[in-house]
């Protein structure tokens, strides 16, 4: 058994807002901080979160308590599971009753680090490619850089270390099959992985044997989800508190080389795009956001995909894409420090990005291809608020080439009009039970905009992002809740179901706007078309396709 005084130890190290916090975002009210309920629905937040007592209520529902009891209903988890996964994520040593027990558990993947560090310096091919990427000595001491050798090797070390399968297992170190055990990192450069307490959580993995795949993370696991975390975070947070700003990429050598050069409030994605989850962590310190991505097609969508979500959630900052083939690293390397900083003092805002991005997909030499530019710029702005709306109206009419006075973004009445009319449009009535589906159900919300955002939707995307905003005190979804007619998707399979329509519906329409698009080369226009139907195929098959 934990023993007692082990368990206060780690009551002392917790705070309750940095526990909450890293699971839902909470929203400072006062001295206290609110949210609304991740134990039930509600419309208003009545979670609250009360740092000077270390403690949680809600008063929708009724359910309280402290740090390790919110982990417990949150993750499932009975008390002593809470107990050690808390121990874990702020690398704090349990003591057991039996000394036969007692293991400190949460230092193996802090000794498999340490490991792969020692076993660094006896890899030449390694070392080189380091040296070659123009990473000093300094900075792999500072990241813990290491290696992986061959699978047996590393399940040796663990045997010998008295590491059991079952907690190997547990911590990602190693896989299993059923049949089989085998290492997770094989003949890789290491790249260890923090919580934002400083705890290691995972690697990262570059493969310097011509693996298929050049990169891979930690399996997701009960103290590693790679959609929370941000790479060299720990490392980064003095400085983002200090500078008021953040910068995101896509690597991580590239954050490697950006605290090299003196850019030390630099983290980066898990081999994944920005999500929701991001945002807790993101919001903290309240910083500027500069997204700096590589300027070829899967960054420029990536960093549209981000874009979107940071602009609709508030955030300030903007993007910053890399051309000619070179990211950070490449820069830094080649000592192009002062143009990067100039880069990163040039950031185009998100919304503008958005905007100039949806434009350029469209062939503005023809009238009816631009307003369905229109058309899809106002679903996306109308996902802003009412003064961002008005504020970059100008900004579209400027790229469109049309009058401002075309662009009616004069909406916040009308769900109010729709609902009291005494006829729904079918396209209107599936967007508003799609909406009162996220408001009956919110944690479905994580997974939806996975495949859908509100720049899809044609006439309420406002009331979309409201709805995924956590803002139920919006009059207009107050509305939608309390109207009668408008029912929500049943279940999962419903909700499924009614997704392939509409995404059917939605790639047929862009898959037309494609054969009428001239701004593109004919293969690049071949490819897309390609790709559009591969995404209708996988529809028609029953699959899922993910935005991009």
């Amino acid at each position: 058994m934990i023993t007692t005084d082990s368990i206060e130890g780690l009551k002392a190290r917790l705070d309750i807002v940095d526990v909450v916090g890293s699971y839902i975002e909470l929203k400072r009210a006062g001295a206290n901080f609110k949210a609304p309920c991740p134990f039930h629905d509600e419309k208003s937040p009545s979670f609250t979160v009360n740092p000077a007592r270390q403690k949680y209520h809600c008063f929708g529902c009724g359910v309280g308590g402290d740090s390790i009891s919110f982990v417990m209903e949150y993750e499932k988890l009975n008390y002593p599971e809470a107990i050690e996964k808390l121990a874990s994520s702020v690398n704090y040593s349990l003591q057991y009753t039996d000394n036969n027990e007692r293991r400190e558990r949460s230092n193996l993947l802090d000794q498999l680090s340490g490991w792969y560090q020692k076993l660094l310096d006896g890899q030449p091919t390694a070392k080189s490619y380091l040296t070659e990427r123009g990473i000093f000595a300094s900075s792999i001491e500072r990241f813990g850089i290491g290696y992986a050798p061959t699978s047996a090797q590393t399940l040796d070390f663990l045997k010998q270390h008295r590491y059991t399968i079952k907690e190997s297992v547990e911590q990602g170190a190693i896989g299993s099959d059923g049949s089989r055990e085998f290492a997770r990192f094989i003949e890789r450069i290491t790249f260890p992985i923090h919580a934002p307490n400083g705890s290691i959580v995972g690697f990262g993995g570059r493969t310097i044997t011509g693996h298929s795949a050049k990169y891979v993370n930690s399996s997701q696991s009960a103290i590693f989800n790679k959609s929370r975390l941000l790479y060299a975070y720990p490392l980064a947070r003095d400085a983002i508190y200090k500078n008021k700003e953040i910068i995101v990429t896509e690597g991580y050598l590239d954050v490697v080389m950006l605290h090299q050069a003196g850019f030390t409030h630099s983290v980066a994605t898990l081999g994944t795009a920005l999500t929701a989850e991001h945002l807790p962590l993101l919001r903290k310190g309240e910083p500027r956001v500069l997204v700096a991505y590589d300027g070829d097609k899967p960054g420029r969508a990536a960093a549209l995909k981000a874009s979107k979500l940071l602009s609709t959630g508030g955030f300030e900052g903007g993007v910053i894409l890399f051309e000619g083939g070179k990211d950070p690293a490449d820069m830094i390397k080649e000592g192009l420090i002062k143009e990067l900083n100039a880069l990163l003092h040039r950031p185009i805002t998100f919304i503008e990005f958005v905007i100039s991005e949806i434009c350029s997909g469209y062939d503005l030499r023809d009238p009816r291809v631009k307003e369905n530019a229109l058309n899809e710029c106002l679903g996306y702005i109308k996902t802003l608020s009412p003064l961002m709306q008005e504020e970059y109206r100008p900004f579209i009419a400027s790229q469109l080439g049309i009058s401002p006075s075309l662009i009616r973004l004069a909406n916040t009445s009308s769900t109010k009009t729709s609902l009291q009319s005494p006829q729904l449009s079918h396209h209107d009535m599936w967007e508003l039970s799609l909406i009162k589906t996220i408001l009956e159900r919110p944690q479905i919300t994580d997974g939806l905009l996975d495949y859908l955002d509100a720049s899809l939707l044609q006439y309420h995307g406002n009331e979309f992002a409201a709805a995924i905003g956590n803002n139920p005190d919006d009059p207009q979804l107050m509305a939608i809740m309390m109207d009668d007619r408008i029912h929500g998707f049943d279940g999962d399979e419903g909700l499924r179901a009614e997704l392939m329509t509409f995404l059917n519906a939605h790639y047929n329409r862009e898959l037309k706007k494609l054969a009428s698009e001239n701004s593109l080369s004919f293969d690049q226009k071949s490819y897309a078309i390609r790709q559009m139907r591969e995404k209708i195929a996988r529809l028609k098959r029953g699959e899922l396709v993910p935005l991009t």
